[in-house]
């Protein structure tokens, strides 16, 4: 075997500095979001904190929005991934109501959805690619939740799936938007009241 040949694939070397070039651009993304806002944000200053020429954001992305999808949809799968199991209780809700209250509170990441959130009110393209990547996909994962539940028996809603969640995370999403506290205790009503969980 040849000296050449014997050497590994440069790919794989490639393929690391690649990816830790978007994890920097995402993480910069994040930060610059939390310390200076949506509009102040740019492709530029994303580009000069990550350490990495504009050319390659540009490469992976086509706007800021699509940088901070990306920042949103990674962290809200590790910090409140909607349930899989097959017979998901109330309090697997709450659970899940309660992790998605901390994030928009406690987390950078959160500060992203609101941003998106607000922008989406001002730009139809924004709103519409909000929803696709994020909202759509999410709501169908928390429609077949409630069902899972509902089939189970674990809770009655009176409202319809998408009802429900709207009446479940929109007075979170209020208060994390003006800015106020989320008390355990508005999750554990609205858990309540809305999916009238059966007394065990």
């Amino acid at each position: 075997m040849s000296a050449a040949s014997s050497l590994p694939p440069r790919a794989h070397s490639g393929n690391r500095r690649d990816e830790a070039a978007r994890l920097a651009v995402l993480h910069a993304a994040d930060d610059l979001l939390v310390e200076h806002g949506f509009g102040a944000l740019t492709v530029e200053s994303i580009a000069r904190r990550a350490g990495v020429a504009k050319q390659t954001i540009y490469r992976w992305w086509s706007s800021k929005v699509e940088i901070l999808l990306d920042v949103l949809i990674e962290d809200s799968d590790k910090r409140f991934p909607v349930p899989t199991q097959e017979r998901p209780t109330a309090d697997d809700i709450r659970r899940y109501l309660r992790a998605f209250a901390r994030f928009l509170t406690r987390d950078p990441a959160g500060r992203v959805l609101l941003a998106l959130l607000a922008e989406a009110q001002h730009h139809a393209a924004t709103a519409a690619t909000l929803h696709e990547r994020y909202l759509d996909p999410r709501r169908a994962a928390e429609r077949a939740l409630l069902a899972r539940a509902t089939a189970a028996g674990e809770i009655a809603p009176d409202l319809a799936p998408d009802a429900t969640m709207d009446a479940l995370v929109g007075p979170i999403v209020y208060r994390a938007m003006t800015g106020s506290t989320i008390p355990r205790a508005l999750v554990d009503t609205l858990v309540t009241d809305l999916l009238k969980p059966p007394s065990h």
